[in-house]
Parts: structure tokens; C-alpha cells; sequence
């Protein structure tokens, strides 16, 4: 009960967040600078080179979206991925335009871990995946988003980067998402549950070291969006 009144209360919260949100970020109340910060301009570099295809599927996120090979899975060459590992939202919001103007078909969205294991709070993490799906209703209206939950981790692994050990807010902020989700009218797919086991971990047979995916793993999922008819 206590869980639902603060989802509640936050949920209440979330139009007014854009606007205080701007003086939490200058107060660096919370850090918003990617992980491994190098690699952005390098990926960015990539991006550019790339040739400029409209009407495609793309991929936003992490490195748990860099490090799919979608193109292969789907067996589409056409196939965007816009993953970049130790991306945050702030990073995915900086890098919309280029994306946006690719008009994507579908675009699948997953992002946040990394907003988590920086201690960003779950309201801003939902607020600014707000802000990205409006965007792309706003300026790529033909765009069919799916918002894609956060996965669940699993510290039990060797490996395990401790400072991802949160995953009370990756139920906190799904829950937020779902609300996002519905508010904006797009599609929410729970990969979250699809990746859990029965202690709420990430699946042990599907993860390199309890916070990324191995190939298993993306199989996997694949066959999970096809068999939901995401794709």
C-alpha cells in the first residue's frame, strides 16, 4: 500500500518534473554524464558515416542495445542500432535529431540502467523517456514506438558490477515507465518479466556477468517481440 501511494504521488508529479528537473540538473544534484563518456563521441563518429536510409527499424539505447546484432537476428540488414554503451536518458535526449530524422518504422526503446546505477531518480529517468517519446510523436508521427521495460539484473554472478545492485528502482521506475507508456499511447513491452527468473533475477542462462545479455539472450528476445507481434 505504502508502494502504491508513493507510485501515485509521483505519477502526479511527473508534469511538473520537466520544470524542476532543470534546476535539480543545475544544482548537480546527480550526476548526468554518461558512463564510459569517450565512447559517446566515438559511436556518434560511427553514426555519422553510416548511410542515410528513412522508414527503418531502429534500436535506442545502452550497451545492451549496441551490443545486439539486430541486423543479424532479424535477418534485416536495413536494421539501425543506435546503442551506446554507458548511455544515459540525458545522452539519449542530446542525440534524438538524427534519429528522428531517419522517420523510423518502429522504433524500439530501452533505456535506464545506467540513470539507476548513477543514483538518478527514478521519476527523472521516466520523465526524460517521456520527453523522448513526445518527441518522436511530435516530429516522426509515423513512428510506431515500443517502450521496451527495464531488465532485471542479477548480483549473484561473478562479475557483477555492484553499483547496477538496484534493482528496486528497476521495479520502481517499470512501474513509471507503464504509466508513461500508457499516457502516451505506445506500445509497453515487458521485457523485464520475459528476463526474470523466479527470484526476480536476471536469468542466469541469459547473461554475461548479471547486467548484460549473452547471444542466448538476444535470441531469445527476439523470438519474444516476434512472438508478441512487436515484430
Amino acid at each position: 500500500m505504502r508502494f502504491k501511494y508513493l507510485l501515485l504521488s509521483v505519477f502526479f508529479a511527473l508534469p511538473f518534473i520537466s520544470k524542476s528537473q532543470s534546476t535539480v540538473t543545475n544544482q548537480h544534484l546527480f550526476d548526468t554524464i554518461p558512463f564510459i563518456p569517450e565512447h559517446y563521441p566515438q559511436r556518434i563518429a560511427i553514426f555519422e558515416k553510416e548511410s542515410f536510409v528513412t522508414g527503418k527499424i531502429v534500436f535506442l539505447g545502452n550497451s545492451i542495445t549496441e551490443m545486439g546484432s539486430w541486423g543479424k537476428l532479424l535477418n534485416d540488414t536495413t536494421v539501425v542500432n543506435r546503442g551506446i554503451g554507458g548511455d544515459i536518458t540525458f545522452g539519449v535526449l542530446k542525440r534524438l535529431d538524427e534519429i528522428i530524422r531517419r522517420q523510423p518504422s518502429k522504433l524500439f526503446l530501452l533505456i535506464g540502467i545506467n540513470d539507476i546505477g548513477k543514483d538518478i531518480p527514478d521519476a527523472v529517468i521516466a520523465d526524460n523517456i517521456r520527453k523522448i517519446i513526445t518527441r518522436f510523436q511530435n516530429e516522426s508521427p509515423s513512428t510506431k514506438i515500443y517502450l521496451e521495460s527495464i531488465l532485471p539484473v542479477n548480483p549473484d554472478i561473478k562479475g557483477f558490477p555492484q553499483h547496477y545492485d538496484k534493482n528496486e528502482h528497476v521495479v520502481s521506475t517499470n512501474a513509471l515507465l507503464k504509466i508513461v507508456a500508457d499516457n502516451a499511447k505506445v506500445n509497453f513491452v515487458d521485457t523485464y518479466s520475459f528476463f526474470c527468473d523466479e527470484n526476480k533475477k536476471l536469468k542466469k542462462e541469459f547473461t554475461l556477468e548479471g547486467l548484460h545479455i549473452n547471444q542466448q539472450g538476444y535470441e531469445a528476445w527476439v523470438k519474444f517481440l516476434k512472438e508478441n507481434h512487436a515484430l
